[in-house]
């Protein structure tokens, strides 16, 4: 297959060209400086420059680029850099592929779990509502910045993924020297439900996703099992044999992390991986412990 992925070089996108290529898959990486390698496109989503005709007859474009909702503290100025590099980047590749001779046949666009707000301790599946958030607000934004390309015709599907625990870097990069420290501990109450996916499970299911034809709409990219923060923090305390009796206050990740406090680490989501489980995909990560095994060790 020919596919085209934008953010290639961040975590998921690494992988997920990694694991295309092995099989033989053909990449092309979108970039916004000037291309260096035959794999690669320029584009610039601030301008909405992107050739069609780099989209046109593709089997699936990934589209994972956007600004990291935790690498920095929210200001008002960040919180509108994450508006535009998530909507101005995807009307960017929809019209694109929109207006290409040969619409590509499937997009996968990256949204995010936080698309439904606080949930509380309500399991929900992708037909759970919006939320009243920053988030729940840029997720939909993020989502419907797709429309041109659905109105062609092509198979649009949203990633409504959750924290990812990788090998190196994301999530874990951060807390593991917290905890290596002895300085692990559960955020505000710990009762929020902290949704997780192991990396090598983000990337098949986004495989599975441009191979099922038949699946559209958001995807919750979540493990099966939901466990709340607390129960996170005991596990990877478990994992590293290292004492987790800390708890950080609210107001002191408030004070620390802004706006993303209550709606990044405070708050949660109990979302099961609907779509996912009723067409078949089999995880090979589906608790949180097997998740943090396969990151930690």
């Amino acid at each position: 297959m020919r596919i085209v992925v934008s953010g290639a070089s961040g975590l998921i996108g690494t992988a997920l060209v990694e694991s295309l290529r092995l099989d033989g898959h053909t990449v092309t990486r979108l970039v916004r400086r000037e291309p260096t390698r035959p794999d690669e496109e320029r584009w610039d989503p601030a301008t909405g420059r992107l050739d069609p005709e780099v989209l046109s007859g593709v089997d699936a474009v990934v589209h994972l680029a956007g600004a990291g909702v935790g690498d920095r503290r929210w200001t008002s100025r960040y919180k509108a850099k994450l508006i535009d590099s998530r909507v101005d980047g995807t009307t960017t590749i929809a019209t694109a592929a929109a207006r290409a001779e040969k619409p590509p046949r499937t997009l996968i666009s990256a949204s995010g779990i936080d698309y439904y707000g606080d949930t509380g301790d309500r399991e929900i599946r992708e037909d759970a509502p919006a939320g009243n958030t920053f988030l729940a607000d840029l997720c939909r934004a993020w989502e419907g910045a797709t429309t041109p390309a659905e109105e062609a015709g092509v198979r649009v599907a949203h990633l409504r993924s959750s924290l990812v625990l990788a090998p190196s870097g994301g999530l874990l990069g951060r807390l593991k020297p917290l905890f290596m420290m002895g300085l692990g501990g559960s955020l505000g109450t710990g009762r929020q439900y902290w949704p997780v996916i192991s990396l090598r499970d983000e990337v098949a299911a986004i495989r599975f996703l441009i191979d099922t034809d038949e699946i559209s709409g958001p995807v919750n990219l979540t493990a099966p099992e939901q466990v709340t923060n607390a129960e996170f923090t005991a596990e990877f305390g478990r994992q590293v044999h290292r004492p987790t009796v800390l708890r950080v206050p609210a107001f002191a990740l408030r004070i620390a992390l802004a706006d993303f406090a209550d709606e990044g680490v405070l708050s949660g989501q109990r979302a099961i991986p609907g779509v996912l489980l009723d067409h078949g995909f089999t995880f090979t990560d589906p608790t949180v412990a097997s998740a943090l095994r396969y990151a930690l060790h």
